[in-house]
């Protein structure tokens, strides 16, 4: 279920970079954050490393980014984890912190993603003398904004970029006001993983997250929901509400006035919003089936759970999730994500930030 394990048969100059790192952390707590494209064995690095690190006693950290392809679960959130020993494969590591993104394409939430890998360091900086960080495979346009906000706000104290010759030099020139950055080659055992094979693993590490859920009842007057535009203003009256079915051709399920309109609706025509304007429509088809994290009072997420249902008349929400009472009394947000899935880990689709 992972394409990473620990291997020591690495190139030479991973044991280099090992050896500056150890050398390093002798000094203070290190930041290490890892870069490179897709499938350039970025956790395959920070799996050798973690490991021989811990060998010779040294207290590691890890922040694990890549919310496509997630080694310490859940799924599309960035996470903390503590390793209390050697270990095979990164999945084995426990949580101890996540911050919630809410999808597995993080494009539209660079600014979501610094900001959950900068406060996760945080804590890990506290626990461990060295915090290595995964990054997801975008290194390129957007992708390398997002390194670049990472960098700015979490200054790690060396950044490695994995990549063949001259291929990540545009990204090294954006890094280096706030990094020391060191260059290693992919290597030759990288093996090239297709777009079935990233489905599959995330399919079974959605089913394995959410194997023993249970349905959750949330009443939205308690937990915010946030991360969208529903639930913002005054409530529209019934003369609105009947405006807006007689003449767009809508079932509207519920709706809000602030500076403009919000619309929770099922078509039965084909009218099309013009852009620009000040009416947002949300399709209430969409909201079934869509990831949520509950997030706690220091805005950290405890879990992530399946909006299974919305009732709209008295604020609540039935969700699956594997979180217990216990936790679930900690939360404070229902906080909306941007993908669709089943418990069995089937994925029926990403939707736009602005969807929501």
């Amino acid at each position: 279920m992972n394409k990473a394990t620990y291997t020591k048969e690495v190139p030479e100059d991973r044991v280099q970079l090992l050896e500056v790192i150890v050398r390093e952390s002798l000094k203070g707590p290190l930041k290490v954050m890892i870069v490179g494209g897709t499938d350039s064995g970025k956790t395959t690095l920070l799996t050798f490393l973690a490991n021989e690190l811990l060998k010779d006693g040294i207290r590691v950290a890890v922040v694990d980014s890549d919310v496509g392809q997630k080694s310490i679960l859940p799924p599309a959130t960035v996470s903390l984890g503590i390793p209390d020993g050697p270990f095979s494969s990164l999945s084995e590591v426990k949580p101890l912190a996540h911050y919630f993104i809410g999808t597995t394409t993080p494009a539209e939430y660079a600014g979501e993603t610094a900001v959950g890998v900068k406060r996760l360091v945080d804590i890990g900086m506290k626990h461990a003398d060295v915090v290595l960080i995964d990054t997801t495979g975008f290194v390129t346009g957007i992708g390398a904004e997002m390194k670049r906000l990472k960098a700015e706000l979490v200054k790690p104290d060396l950044t490695v970029l994995m990549g063949k010759e001259g291929e990540l030099d545009g990204l090294a020139a954006r890094l280096y006001p706030y990094t020391s950055v060191v260059s290693l080659s992919v290597s030759e055992q990288a093996r090239i993983h297709s777009r079935e094979e990233r489905r599959e693993i995330r399919r079974r590490k959605w089913e394995e997250y959410f194997k023993g859920s249970g349905i959750v009842e949330v009443d939205l007057r308690k937990l915010a929901p946030t991360g969208t535009a529903m639930f913002q203003g005054r409530p529209l009256s019934d003369d609105e509400v009947g405006i807006f079915s007689e003449v767009f051709g809508w079932v509207v399920f519920a709706g809000w006035k602030g500076e403009g309109y919000v619309v929770v609706k099922a078509d039965r025509g084909d009218f099309r919003i013009p852009k620009r304007s000040s009416l947002h429509a949300v399709d209430f088809e969409k909201l079934s089936n869509l990831l949520v994290g509950f997030i706690g009072p220091s805005g950290l997420c405890l879990g992530v759970g399946i909006l299974k249902w919305l009732r709209f008349g008295d604020m609540r929400a039935e969700v699956l999730t594997p979180l217990d009472e216990g936790i679930l009394e900690n939360a404070v947000e229902l906080r909306f994500g941007r993908i669709r899935v089943l418990e069995t880990g089937e994925e029926l689709g990403l939707l736009r930030r602005e969807e929501l």
